[in-house]
């Protein structure tokens, strides 16, 4: 606790009292003068300065402690990132454009006969009558020269070569004079599968298969088909022909996958 001692200094003679005046503060008061030295207690005002002081901390204290807290929370709250490196997996199908395979060439189907000639044929039973006369039944005896395919016409059409004819309908048919062993697949082997595939081709005139026209038609097991159409490819036909000469013609050739017992 301290006394002011203002009045104190105030009660003495006016000498000591003017001395005492002449120290003071450089600051003055509202009035512009001096203020006495003892009107100011340094200790008060230390307390003032320290009850603001307080304030300011604890002011401070506060907000360090909610933005602390802050942080915290979002800390908290705040997913693990992911920095791993997203790679795209979505599959995309472009269409490819369909290659239009050329239109495969028909076996001929003749509606007009080959050129040739009809045949008479002798009656097994001698008739005793005269038969009656069909005066609408066409005779013309060029059919009957002898020469071109038997049961053709003299107006019928000449094979040019190129044509695919049917096997049916021509005067040779092809058959296979020579060919590699056949290879049982082994896979299919030790399973004990057989079977028979029906095999199609377009024999040439040189007796060979032709590449694109062989084709399966028929099999017990897919695993036998490519050495099915290996076995034809390889094989060596005698050509079909009409009228003498060397025609295409379409064959369906059956092929027997057999285990030796």
């Amino acid at each position: 606790m301290f006394t002011r001692l203002s009045s104190f200094c105030n009660a003495r003679s006016p000498s000591v009292q003017r001395d005492v005046a002449n120290i003071s503060y450089g600051d003055t008061d509202h009035a512009g003068g001096r203020l006495l030295v003892f009107d100011h207690l340094i200790e008060s005002k230390r307390t003032k300065n320290r009850k603001r002081t307080f304030g300011l901390n604890a002011v401070s204290l506060v907000a360090h402690t909610v933005v602390i807290a802050a942080a915290v929370y979002a800390t908290l709250n705040a997913g693990q990132t992911d920095n791993s490196v997203k790679v795209d997996t979505a599959l995309v199908f472009v269409d490819q454009p369909k290659q239009e395979k050329p239109p495969e060439q028909q076996p001929v189907q003749l509606d007009v006969p080959l050129k040739g000639f009809q045949t008479v044929v002798a009656p097994d039973v001698i008739p005793t009558n005269i038969p009656p006369v069909n005066l609408q039944e066409h005779f013309d005896p060029k059919d009957y020269s002898g020469t071109g395919v038997e049961g053709g016409v003299a107006t019928g059409i000449v094979p040019t070569g190129n044509e695919v004819f049917m096997e049916a309908i021509v005067e040779e048919k092809p058959a296979v004079l020579s060919g590699p062993t056949i290879v049982f697949p082994e896979l299919l082997k030790q399973a004990q599968i057989t079977g028979r595939v029906l095999v199609q081709a377009i024999v040439d005139t040189l007796g060979r298969a032709e590449a694109n026209s062989v084709k399966v038609l028929q099999s017990p097991n897919p695993g036998f088909d490519q050495s099915a159409k290996n076995y034809v490819l390889k094989c060596l036909f005698r050509p079909a022909r009409v009228h003498g000469r060397a025609v295409r013609v379409l064959v369906q050739i059956p092929i027997d996958f057999r285990l030796k017992q």
